[in-house]
């Protein structure tokens, strides 16, 4: 039940749709072919379905008045066809109203208990997920989130920014698998990302400090199954000063981001890739920064491997970056809106796998203030 003080799940606003007006319709047009057509065709039996198919999309209430009206229907032409044999169906519209309504009130039930799930996805959203930040100093950045599951707002995909006085960092991960474990993984990794992204002093800090927060969290599962919960993640530091035009990069066995700048588009793959978090006991956490260059309106992409793994119709992969190198200088909102509409286009609207992305710009202005949050 939704307490009191506390958000409903939405009704439809105004007249409603011939969708919703489908019982009365049905209503109608039954009870006119059994006025209209001779009695031993006996459309009249068929009224009961009317309540039924209301159960599916009404309250309780209306429900229980269109059985009525049917009830009464159904009387009415017992009057004029006195050898109909009405009885028979006036007892079939009592107990198909009466589960009707027992069906609507379930119904009703469910809805209040999925959009209080719902709400606690919007809230564990707000929490690995947290609102994205424009623009730093000379830095834009946007984020883009889609869920598998629209139902399910979120997923084992993460990603976080931080402006510290080492620079601006980025994180991006995802989490091997999906459901509670996924997220719980999730957040554990995110939330050691804002406060190591703070205090070390370099980006290998950082992953050493991820993969104690992961390995804390896995422990409390069965030892059989830590080798199969590891995360990728890229980690990325910009720096604040603009003349140093660079960026580093640490990659945990993720897909390497993509950076498009006049000459075209460089992958920006590791030299030497550093082990998966949760992994490192069994691989050594040896930690290697690569560093690149980042000029004025130079685009960055960092995604995860839900954009490269989506599928057509024909199996193919979503060609990303070729896709990446016929993009124009744009701002970071405007690429992943590209990139979601062509995505859900590319799979008919049907995603596989939760999917993150995040798009920044190196675009120096003459107003280099604090971050503006979206």
């Amino acid at each position: 039940m939704v307490k009191p003080g506390q958000p409903r799940p939405r009704r439809s606003q105004g007249r409603w749709s011939p969708v919703q007006l489908s019982p009365v319709i049905l209503t109608v047009v039954i009870a006119s072919l059994a006025y209209a057509t001779p009695p031993d065709m006996a459309f009249s039996r068929i009224l009961p379905a009317a309540p039924a198919l209301a159960a599916a999309m009404w309250p309780v209430l209306p429900t229980v008045l269109l059985g009525t009206v049917c009830f009464l229907l159904m009387i009415g032409l017992s009057l004029v066809f006195p050898g109909l044999g009405a009885w028979y169906t006036v007892a079939g519209i009592v107990a198909v109203t009466v589960a009707a309504a027992y069906g609507s009130h379930v119904r009703l039930q469910r809805e209040q208990s999925l959009f209080q799930v719902r709400l606690v996805a919007d809230a564990a959203q707000q929490v690995v997920l947290s609102p994205m930040p424009r623009r730093f100093g000379a830095i834009e950045i946007e984020s883009l989130y889609l869920a598998a599951a629209a139902e399910a707002r979120i997923g084992g995909d993460f990603y976080e920014v931080a402006d510290t006085r080492h620079g601006v960092r980025l994180l991006i991960g995802d989490v091997r698998g999906k459901g509670l474990p996924a997220v719980g993984t999730a957040a554990a990794v995110v939330n050691s990302f804002r406060e190591a992204a703070y205090d070390e002093p370099d980006l290998a800090g950082i992953a050493r400090r991820l993969e104690a927060s992961s390995t804390r969290y896995n422990a409390a599962f069965p030892p059989d199954d830590l080798a199969e919960r590891f995360s990728t993640a890229v980690l990325v530091e910009i720096p604040h000063e603009d003349s140093s035009s660079i960026i580093r990069i640490l990659n945990c066995g993720h897909p390497p981001p993509l950076l498009l700048n006049r000459e075209g588009l460089r992958v920006l793959s590791p030299t030497d890739p550093a082990p998966l978090l949760n992994l490192a006991g069994l691989i050594g956490d040896c930690y290697s920064t690569d560093t690149f260059t980042f000029a004025p309106d130079d685009q960055l992409l960092l995604y995860t491997d839900g954009v490269t793994e989506a599928r057509d119709r024909n199996g193919d992969f979503f060609p990303l970056a070729d896709w990446m190198s016929h993009q124009t200088p744009q701002r970071p909102r405007e690429l992943l809106d590209g990139l979601h509409r062509d995505l859900l286009t590319h799979s008919s609207g049907g995603l596989d796998d939760d999917i993150a992305a995040l798009a920044v710009r190196f675009h120096p202005a003459p107003d280099n203030g604090k971050a503006v949050l979206s």
